[in-house]
Parts: structure tokens; C-alpha cells; sequence
């Protein structure tokens, strides 16, 4: 079930003019997927988890190794594996998204991912991608610098991975298959979780919280992973200041700080001083709530966690609390950490910000619904929509029907700016954009410079922060702002010299941000929002970048064994009704 080196490889890394000769390896992991009872707020229930852990086991690699994992899936939800922020150079194949790049692994089969760690370094995190089965089925993915490099910071005395995650006292994917019949709004968590735990400030909690310790007056790197279904989070350590390092996988210009956020997905390397009088000091978090009230409770829990001081002093004590953890809808506290999110540029990593953009796209993210009149009543299914089209998983993959050619699977007329224009930040409570639903993807030359400005629309008066996340690219976030997005003024407040290098960006609540990458990773590539709530309801889209001029610019055949696609999607709502 470890992980085991097989062979040394010899990988060139080139950086502006120069040029890294390294060492990597091979490693190999098993993956079994299988019902574990769990007792969390005094209640047991039995849930899907890998090896039998809770959050599921860490891939350590160094950069430029390869990984093959064999899923073995026991469980009784069919599913794939993703591993996210992982760039996989021309191979989609091994990207695990749900009809996008293969069809589920069914229960009873497996299937072996090759990850290809290639411009990655710092922390990511792989996690189920079909229906909400990351709830429970996710882990953490280190990824140390180059064989005989080193940290672009002092090396840590240590390390912690952090994994957050959300909490229910049932099995919500039962929950969920409900809900994708009916076209209803999800249900809210019971506790946030810290490592597994809720913590000191939850039922039946109390001596199960996760411990740290630590020594005084060291410092340390903490790995936090934002793996919770649909929220955004603030993170703090009472008495101890953050030094933000890297985030998704890249390092940043370090900042210090007394809290963080991290959006819906994201991960961030933080280093921690240990300089404070030794004690215990809680680690927590809560949800940066940004919807309306009105239509949506939130989870008010307090995640904790414990760092504590070895020696002696008294432990009978309480620990202390932060302070300086923001409140649930503090938005400017979010915006403020955001925008001192700044790249590290080095002759290791040089930052490459496109300069000539060869396509542009505007588009819009919004919640939306589709109103039903039957015979005798109406009603309504939510759905979320990118330019006004709602996703639809076709019944083969995409990869799949793009590589071999297929004709019905999807069509590549994806918008690329918003059908209709309106003030999209006004408070709007009826939905008459009327949205379709479809699968509809972006064609891309290889090669190409692109920059999106996402819009956040408020539509049924229902804006909130989405986390974009795009699969197999990496981007630059140039800027971002309140209100509609203006063409000629907002640009001139876009960072083009030192702009965050990200997987996963927040779209502000009616708001804009805008993106720019070049798309050379030819393949079939998911582009969403990463918060499940949207995710399942259609706020999806697909960007298929075209093959180079040779082999090595062009998708890699694909491997044996591809799980079937014989049986429908099991990721869409049954209520396939038109609206009259």
C-alpha cells in the first residue's frame, strides 16, 4: 500500500537559459476503496475512504517523478481520481475527471493513473471527482524540490499537513443522488474538520482534536489543503504569526500575516515560528460565507486543531484562541490576504506571464434555474450556468469521443462572451436568461495566449465567491474587482510583472477576475467551479487544446484498459424536462 522507488530517471528542467540535469524516480501506490465506519458529534456511520484512512494516505514525491497508482475500487459508488493542480503534460488520460477525460472506475474494477509531477513543487492534493464521493475520499500531495535542490526559504525543522474538510452525520452521497433527481439545494455540513477532527467546540469532540507538537523556537512549514465540498476558509493560529510561502503548488514573494483564506480547492505553504511561550494554542478555522442569507444557512462550526509546546507547563489550562480569525462574511479581510498574493520569481522559477493574447473570454458564472409547468403544479430545478449554458455529461467521455473522432458526444460552440448583457451585479430575483443546458466545449490551438475575465452574476439575487479552477494548466490571476467588469479602465490595474501563479482563483461575490494562460498541454480539459454545490448543478465547461506540430507537443496514445463507458452518467439530474 507504501510507496516504493523503482528506477532513477535523468529529466532536464529548462529555466530561461539554463538548464537543470535532476534525478527522479518512479514510485508505485495502491489505492483500495472501501466502507470504514467513522464516529464523529457522537454518531457512527459508515463511509468510503482509501486504505481504511481518514483523510485518505499522502503521496510524497519529489519534482519531475512519476507516479502510478492502482485504484481498486470496493465501494458502491462508481468513480474516478484526480489529482488536482497536477499540470500532466499531454496526458489527459490519467487527469480523473468524470466524462470529461474517462468514465467512472465501476465497483469490483481499477484502474492504474500515471501522474506525471513536471512544473509542481510545494503541496497539492488528489480527491474523488464524481458526484460529491471527495467528501471522504481525498489526501494530501507533497512535492519536495528537485533531487539537490533546496527550499527557496531556510529549510523547516519540521513539517504538518493540514487537510480541511467538511462533515456529516450521514451518507451524503445518498443525500446527493436525491437531490440530483430532484433539482433541490444541497444540504448543509454538520462540522468543519481539521485532519479528521472537528474539534474542541463540537459534540463528543473534545479529546479527539488533532494534536501538533511541537518545540519552542523553531520554525516550522505547515501544508494546508482546502478540501471542504463548497467553502472558501479562514485559517489562523492563536499568538502566532503566518509566513505565506507557496500556494498551489508555487512558491510566492513570502508575506507575514495573521490569518489566511484559501479558496474552495486550494492549497498554501505556510511557515510557522514557534517563539511564543510554550503552551497550547488552538489552529482553527471557519467558512468565509458569501451568499444571501436569505436563501442559504451556513455551517457555523469552528474547526480546531491543537499546537502544542513540549516541555512543562500547566495543560490543564485551556488553549488560547486566535484572535485574529476573520468573521464568517468578512470580505475584506478575503480581499485584502488576496491581493498580497504575489509570484517568487527565480532563476528556478521564472514567472512568464503571457504578454500576447491570442484569444479572449468573458464569461459569465451564474445560479439559475429552469421553472417547470406540469399538469398541475410548477416548479423548479437549480442549476449553475458559464455563459448561459449548464453542463451535461455526454454518456462516453469527451477524451474519448474528441481522440477517436465520435460525432454526438458534445459540440464546440462553448460562447465566448455571454449571450445577453445587462448589469450583472444588480439585484435581479427572477431568472429570465433562460439558460441551456448542454455539452459544449472551447476548441484551442496549441500554443495559444489566452486571458478570461470571469463575471459573477446575481442572478435570483444568489451571487456568491466561485473558486474557478481549470484542469491541466496552470494560470496567472492578473487582478480583480467589484462590480461589472469595465474594458477599458480595469486593465490598468492588472499585475503584469509579478501576478499569483494559481490552479484555483476566487471570483469575488459580483464581482470580476481575470486570468491569463497559455495553452500548451494539448488534451481535453475541464474548467469549473470547484465548490461541489456548483459543480453538480452545471457550472462546467470544457477547454480542448488542439495537438503542436510534432509528437512532442501532441496527446499521448492512451493506455490500456480505460474504464467502460457502458452505463449513463451517473453525475446529472433526471429531471431532463424542457421548460414549457
Amino acid at each position: 500500500m507504501g510507496v516504493a522507488p523503482a528506477y532513477p530517471l535523468l529529466l532536464l528542467f529548462l529555466t530561461g537559459i539554463s538548464i537543470w540535469v535532476v534525478e527522479a524516480e518512479v514510485h508505485y501506490y495502491d489505492f483500495v476503496l472501501a466502507e470504514k465506519n467513522f464516529t464523529r458529534l457522537c454518531k457512527t456511520k459508515s463511509m468510503l475512504v482509501v486504505n481504511g484512512q481518514f483523510p485518505g494516505p499522502t503521496i510524497y514525491v519529489h519534482k519531475g517523478d512519476t507516479v502510478f497508482v492502482n485504484v481498486h475500487n470496493h465501494g458502491d459508488y462508481g468513480l474516478t481520481i484526480h489529482w488536482h493542480g497536477v499540470k500532466q503534460p499531454r496526458n489527459p488520460w490519467s487527469d480523473g475527471s468524470a466524462y470529461i477525460t474517462q468514465c467512472p472506475i465501476e465497483p469490483g474494477h481499477n484502474f492504474t493513473y500515471e501522474v506525471v509531477f513536471s512544473e509542481e513543487e510545494g503541496t497539492l492534493w488528489w480527491h474523488a471527482n464524481s458526484d460529491w464521493t471527495r467528501n471522504t475520499v481525498h489526501g494530501a500531495i507533497v512535492i519536495y524540490p528537485p533531487h539537490g535542490f533546496s527550499y527557496p526559504f531556510p529549510t523547516p525543522a519540521g513539517e504538518q499537513i493540514l487537510i480541511l474538510g467538511t462533515w456529516f452525520t450521514y451518507d451524503v452521497n445518498k443525500v446527493i443522488k436525491e437531490i440530483l433527481r430532484t433539482g433541490k439545494d444541497v444540504p448543509i455540513s454538520d462540522a468543519y474538520i481539521i485532519n479528521g477532527q472537528p474539534g474542541d467546540f463540537c459534540a463528543c469532540s473534545k479529546e479527539m482534536a488533532y494534536r501538533w507538537q511541537v518545540d519552542y523556537g523553531k520554525t516550522y512549514l505547515i501544508r494546508l489543503v482546502n478540501a471542504l465540498m463548497n467553502e472558501e476558509f479562514f485559517f489562523a493560529i492563536a499568538g502566532h504569526d503566518l509566513i505565506v510561502v507557496g500556494i498551489d503548488g508555487s512558491y510566492l514573494k513570502p508575506f507575514t500575516t495573521s490569518y489566511v483564506m484559501l479558496s474552495n480547492g486550494q492549497t498554501m505553504d505556510v511557515l510557522v515560528k514557534t517563539n511564543q511561550s510554550p503552551g497550547r494554542y488552538y489552529m482553527a478555522g471557519r467558512q468565509y460565507y458569501t451568499d444571501n442569507l436569505f436563501f442559504t444557512g451556513y455551517d457555523k462550526t469552528n474547526a480546531s486543531a491543537i499546537l502544542e509546546y513540549r516541555g512543562k507547563y500547566d495543560r490543564l489550562s485551556s488553549p488560547f484562541f486566535p484572535k485574529t480569525l476573520p468573521s464568517y462574511t468578512d470580505y475584506d479581510s478575503a480581499t485584502r490576504f488576496r491581493k498580497r498574493l504575489k509570484s517568487l520569481a527565480s532563476k528556478e522559477h521564472p514567472i512568464d506571464v503571457p504578454r500576447n493574447v491570442t484569444t479572449q473570454m468573458y464569461i459569465t458564472a451564474s445560479m439559475d434555474k429552469i421553472v417547470h409547468n406540469f399538469f398541475a403544479y410548477m416548479d423548479y430545478t437549480l442549476l449553475s450556468s458559464l455563459n448561459n449554458i449548464s453542463w451535461v455529461n455526454p454518456s462516453t467521455d469527451v477524451l474519448q469521443a474528441y481522440y477517436r473522432n465520435l460525432s454526438g458526444f458534445y459540440t464546440s460552440d462553448f460562447l465566448d462572451e455571454p449571450p445577453y448583457y445587462f448589469d450583472f451585479v444588480a439585484d435581479l430575483r427572477d431568472d429570465s436568461t433562460h439558460p441551456l443546458k448542454g455539452t459544449k466545449v472551447k476548441v484551442l490551438e496549441y500554443g495559444e495566449e489566452v486571458e478570461i475575465v470571469f463575471q459573477s452574476t446575481n442572478l435570483l439575487n444568489a451571487s456568491n465567491e466561485h473558486s474557478m479552477y481549470i484542469h491541466g494548466h496552470k494560470f496567472y490571476a492578473l487582478g480583480e474587482g467589484y462590480g461589472n467588469f469595465n474594458s477599458t479602465r480595469d486593465p490598468e490595474t492588472y499585475n503584469l510583472v509579478d501576478p499569483p501563479y494559481l490552479g484555483t482563483a476566487s471570483l469575488p461575490v459580483k464581482g470580476w477576475l481575470t486570468i491569463r494562460f497559455k495553452a500548451n498541454n494539448p488534451g481535453v480539459w475541464a474548467m469549473h467551479c470547484q465548490e461541489g454545490r456548483h459543480l453538480i448543478w452545471g457550472m462546467n465547461t470544457v477547454l480542448i487544446v488542439k495537438n503542436g506540430s510534432n509528437p512532442e507537443t501532441s496527446i499521448r496514445t492512451p493506455p490500456p484498459n480505460m474504464p467502460s463507458c457502458a452505463n449513463y452518467p451517473s453525475i446529472h439530474r433526471a429531471l431532463e424536462v424542457s421548460a414549457e
